[in-house]
Order: C-alpha cells, then structure tokens, then sequence
C-alpha cells in the first residue's frame, strides 16, 4: 500500500507522535520510525538495518531491536510474522490493530491492508479483543501485472 506523505512530512509526523508521548525524541528513535511511515510494505529488522545504512543513518543492530520493541509497546508500529517466520515491522495507521496483511507469495512482500476492515463476529463472554492477525496471501500489483 503506497503512502501519499513526503519524506520530510513523515519525519515531521514521527517527531510529533514522538513528542505526545512525552518521551526521548532520540536519533535512532525519530530514524526508525521516519523509516517506518516512509515504507511501502512492512520491513524486517535486515530490511531497515540497510535501508538506514543507506541513508548514512546507521544504528548497530541491538539499538535497532530495542527501538523497535519500544515502537511496538508505544503503539507507535506494530510487527507480524510472515510465513517465513520472520518479524517485519510498519508504523501504526491505527489505535487497535485490526487490519489484514497481505503477503505476496511470489516477492515475499508483506503490507498492511490499513483501508481493509476484518468483520470479527462478537467473541463468546468474557473474551476482549485487542488486536487480530490476518494474512492474506497472493500476487501484490507489481508480481499480478
């Protein structure tokens, strides 16, 4: 799902979500989450560990996993694993995590279907819901065309 935001839009809302939470605004922090809204698809911890090197914002990789799980607690990203068992990670689009993925099964992409509502019947008595996980799998546009 492509985002309709610029670069410098991004990291300007990064460094306002970082700021209502009344927490550090730290280098790797505002980097990682400006990564995350700048994605097209949901990116491995491998996936932005080059693509911040790339942008001569390089972290080592511990910092990388504990920005990264501090995102996910904030509420500020979430992750989901893929068939491949592997974690990949996108800025939050929404307060409760209720959306699809999809995962393109011939270039291995996962994105989040933010504009896609999963119906989830009422849950038996006693159950709360706090988020779903569903994927669905398929040819994205560039592997379908």
């Amino acid at each position: 799902m492509k985002r309709s935001t610029s670069h410098q839009d991004n990291h300007a809302i990064a460094l306002e979500r970082l700021k209502a939470l009344g927490e550090r605004r730290t280098p790797a922090r505002q980097a990682i989450l400006t990564l995350l809204l700048d994605a097209n698809n949901a990116l491995s911890h491998q996936d932005i560990h080059e693509l911040l090197k790339a942008r001569n914002e390089p972290f080592d990789r511990v910092t990388l996993y504990r920005v990264l799980d501090w995102l996910v607690a904030q509420k500020l990203a979430h992750k989901l694993a893929g068939e491949d068992r592997i974690w990949r990670f996108n800025a939050a689009s929404d307060e409760q995590h209720v959306h699809p993925h999809f995962h393109c099964i011939q270039c291995g992409k996962v994105s989040c279907m933010a504009t896609v509502h999963v119906n989830i019947t009422p849950l038996p008595k006693g159950y709360r819901s706090i988020n779903a996980d569903t994927t669905i799998q398929g040819a994205c546009p560039d592997c379908a065309g």
